[in-house]
Parts: structure tokens; C-alpha cells; sequence
């Protein structure tokens, strides 16, 4: 058996996939698949694929990915994130919250624990601890700017149903960030 089958892809073919996704999302995703086949204990990866696919708005492809990622490096905090969040928007509240459950008892204020912590609530329609935590969260988050962006857009609702809380019945949180995702597709150009 070949020994490059079991190691983790050079930095360098990481780069570079990284660098393809920038200029062309789907040639990228070939790239990651190729690189899988020869890597494929590698969490970085499966993460990385899975991220260009829901990009791709391939959401169970890529929650398979993520997942995937998160069973090889269970510790992978932006990887358990991003598949609680998918998992959540999928409408799967009770799957997102096992899955982010770890990363929210970690004795840490990073932001990535904030806001697992944050959509935990959410997943239990627990709006103002929510936008409490995700905003603590962006207050605290310097490494992961997308991800602030996105918490940004569900403080913002949470504060638009909560506004208008008499004026229609209350929206649950997997509709809420279902309809999130839709506006942020629509606007991507």
C-alpha cells in the first residue's frame, strides 16, 4: 500500500486548491475530490470540499463532507461549526445541537464556542440568548470574518421577528436561517 494513501496532503496542494477555489469554485471541488483520493484521512480536506460545495448551495453533499471531516478530527472547531449550522439550516435542530454540544462546552470565550453556544439556543428557539451569544461572539471573533458576517444576518433577524413579534406568528429558527440562506444566495454574485 502506497504510504502517501494514509498522510495528510502536502501544505503546498492545500494552497493550491485553496488558491483554484478563489477563481473557479467547481474545478476546485475536482481538485479536492483528486486530493481526497490520495488523502483521504485528511479532515482538512473534506472540509474544504465541503465548504466549496455548500457554496454551491450542494448542501447534503456538503454536510456529508463536513461530517466527514468532523468524524476523522472530532477537535476540528470550525469544521463542527460549520456542520451544526448546516445541520441547523437544514431544518435539523436537534442534529445541529449533538453536534455543536461539544464545541459549546468547551471552557473557552473563543468565538467559534460563542457562537456554538449561541446556535444551540437558536436550535431551541431561545431568540434573545441567542443574539446575546452570537453577538458576544462577533465582538470576539478575529479569526473567522465569514463567519461573523453570517451571525451578523441572524442577529438581524432575530431582532426583525422580535420587533414585529405581534404583527405574525413567530418564525422557528431552522425557517429563519432557511430564509437567511435564500436572501445571501440570491445576493451572491
Amino acid at each position: 500500500m502506497d504510504s502517501t494513501m494514509d498522510s495528510l496532503c502536502p501544505d503546498a496542494a492545500l494552497a493550491e486548491a485553496l488558491t483554484l477555489a478563489q477563481g473557479d469554485e467547481i474545478a476546485a471541488i475536482a481538485r479536492i475530490g483528486a486530493l481526497i483520493a490520495r488523502h483521504p484521512d485528511d479532515a482538512r480536506l473534506h472540509f474544504l470540499g465541503g465548504s466549496l460545495l455548500a457554496a454551491q448551495a450542494r448542501y447534503e453533499e456538503a454536510r456529508r463532507a463536513i461530517a466527514r471531516s468532523v468524524e476523522l478530527a472530532p477537535d476540528y472547531a470550525i469544521a463542527r461549526f460549520q456542520l451544526g449550522l448546516l445541520e441547523l439550516s437544514s431544518g435539523d435542530a436537534a442534529a445541529a445541537d449533538l453536534t455543536l454540544l461539544p464545541l459549546a462546552e468547551a471552557q473557552s470565550d473563543d468565538a467559534l464556542v460563542l457562537f456554538a453556544r449561541g446556535l444551540r439556543h437558536l436550535a431551541r428557539d431561545e431568540l434573545a440568548q441567542a443574539a446575546a451569544l452570537l453577538r458576544e461572539g462577533m465582538a470576539a471573533n478575529v479569526e473567522h470574518p465569514l463567519v461573523s458576517r453570517d451571525m451578523a444576518l441572524i442577529v438581524e433577524r432575530i431582532e426583525q421577528d422580535s420587533s414585529a413579534a405581534g404583527a405574525e406568528p413567530e418564525m422557528s429558527a431552522a425557517q429563519m436561517l432557511l430564509q437567511q440562506q435564500s436572501a445571501a444566495r440570491s445576493t451572491k454574485h
